[in-house]
Formats: structure tokens, C-alpha cells, sequence
């Protein structure tokens, strides 16, 4: 297949599985969480209620400057049905919003779904490529600047990107990426203590596709290695016989090894 082809391919097969959820869930679109027109959420409510609702926040991948939440509904298929809110968020990809800007606002709607839905059991982030990047630096906070500090239980960072040197000299940066010292303060492999200061009961597992390119592998495993060493609660998932792609579009499936280990980690498996 062509990039242009495998793009498509993968852009299909979240539209295909977000318009499943909406079918599935209770669909609340366009919740706001700020001003900008980007910022909203989609929220994807089980028909069932229950005292013990899990909730996990989406952050789409998209290299920061492609996709939205408008494709990102996919995982509420499995996890609905088995009582977990999931939100869609949506922020202002490049050239509209840089990269301050972008984890401003993943911040700014993590603390938003927790005052909106103060009644959940429990708080999840799963990001995937750029994604993985933000929901990274979501677990880097210092949420003392916000006066108020969201208890994160856990997190999956799916193929993502942790140091954001190594990219500033390949065309994908160009919108997102102008300055070093905007690189190296977004960059989660550089921000490892507050880490440890923010997020030291949140169980996060770093996930990476067997067939991911070199950087996105080696990243993965360096940034694994430095949470480790640092004494988070971390784990390693190398998932065989997936790529970049598939291994975020398989969370449609119940059955999906990653799907299975969110659900265990929520107590919903």
C-alpha cells in the first residue's frame, strides 16, 4: 500500500468503529472544556448504570496535526457494553495550535471531566502515537498550577513519542515543532521526576507495535526503561503481529489483547 493509502486505510477503520460506538453508547458530542472551538469533548455513555464506572480519556494520535475526535469513539465499542465512560477529546492541531497550546489543553479536559463526572471509580488516559505524547504529558504535571490534582489510576501510551528531539529535523515538525526549547519542554523523557511527583500511583503501561519503525520502538523501550528506574508502576507491552496502525484500531475488539489488559487494570474483564 501507498502512505496516502495506509493513511486512509486507518482513518476508515476509526470512523468505521467510532460510528459503531454511536450506535452502542449514549453519545454526547461537543461537550465543551474551553473557549477555542477545538476544545470539546465526546463523551460515550453505557446504557447500563452502575455504582463502579470506570472513565478513559482518548487523546487521537495524528502526528499533531491530522485526525479528531471525531474518529476517536472506537475503543467505547468493547468498553461501553462493560460499563466504562469513555471521552473523545479534541484540541487544535497544527498549524492552528502549537505544541504549548496542545498540552494545555489535554490538561485542561482531564480536570474538566473530573469535575464534570466527579462520580466515576476511577480515571484512565489511553493516547496513541501523538497521542501517547500528550496523554505523557498529561502524567507530567504540575497540577499545583491548577489547584486541583486529578488521581490518574492509569494509563496507556500506545506507540507514542517521548522525546521530541530526534523529530525536529523531519518534515512532520514543521507546523508543530519551530523552537528547540519548545521540543525539550514537551518532551515526557525529559520530565521523567515530575513523573514521579504527580503520578506515582498511576499504573501505566507503555505499549509499542512489533512492526513500529526503529524510533518509534527504540523510544518506547528508552522511555520504559527511564520510568522503571525511576520506581514507577510500569510495564512493557510489545504486541506481536501489529503495526502503527492496527495496534490502536484493534481496541474495537473486546478480544484484543490490549482491550483485555485495560479492562483487568479497571476491574471490568
Amino acid at each position: 500500500m501507498s502512505a496516502d493509502a495506509v493513511i486512509k486505510a486507518h482513518v476508515d477503520a476509526l470512523k468505521s468503529g467510532t460510528e459503531k460506538a454511536r450506535a452502542l453508547a449514549q453519545t454526547l458530542v461537543d461537550v465543551p472544556y474551553g473557549e477555542a472551538d477545538e476544545e470539546t469533548l465526546d463523551v460515550y455513555v453505557p446504557n447500563s448504570s452502575s455504582p463502579d464506572v470506570p472513565l478513559v480519556v482518548y487523546i487521537h494520535g495524528g502526528y499533531w496535526q491530522f485526525l479528531s475526535k471525531e474518529e476517536s469513539g472506537f475503543m467505547a465499542v468493547p468498553l461501553a457494553q462493560k460499563g466504562v465512560v469513555v471521552v473523545a477529546v479534541g484540541y487544535s492541531i497544527a498549524p492552528k495550535g502549537n505544541m504549548d497550546l496542545m498540552v494545555s489543553q489535554v490538561r485542561r479536559s482531564v480536570l474538566a471531566v473530573i469535575q464534570q463526572y466527579s462520580h466515576i471509580s476511577g480515571l484512565y488516559l489511553c493516547g496513541h502515537s501523538a497521542g501517547a505524547h500528550l496523554a505523557a504529558m498529561v502524567l507530567a504535571t504540575d497540577w499545583s498550577e491548577y489547584g486541583i490534582s486529578p488521581q490518574i489510576k492509569g494509563a496507556f501510551l500506545v506507540s507514542g513519542i517521548y522525546d521530541l528531539l530526534p523529530i525536529l529535523s523531519t518534515y512532520v515538525n514543521e507546523p508543530a515543532l519551530p523552537l528547540m526549547e519548545v521540543a525539550i519542554r514537551n518532551s515526557p523523557s525529559q520530565l521523567v521526576p515530575q513523573v514521579r511527583a504527580s503520578s506515582s500511583a498511576c499504573e501505566i503501561v507503555v505499549a509499542v507495535a512489533q512492526n513500529d519503525s526503529p524510533e518509534f520502538r527504540k523510544q518506547s523501550e528508552d522511555y520504559f526503561k527511564s520510568l522503571e528506574a525511576a520506581g514507577l508502576k510500569v510495564t512493557f507491552e510489545d504486541v506481536p503481529d501489529t503495526d502503527h496502525f492496527n495496534i490502536i484500531e484493534q481496541l474495537v475488539d473486546e478480544n484484543y489483547h490490549l482491550t483485555q489488559l485495560l479492562l483487568k487494570m479497571m476491574g471490568k474483564s
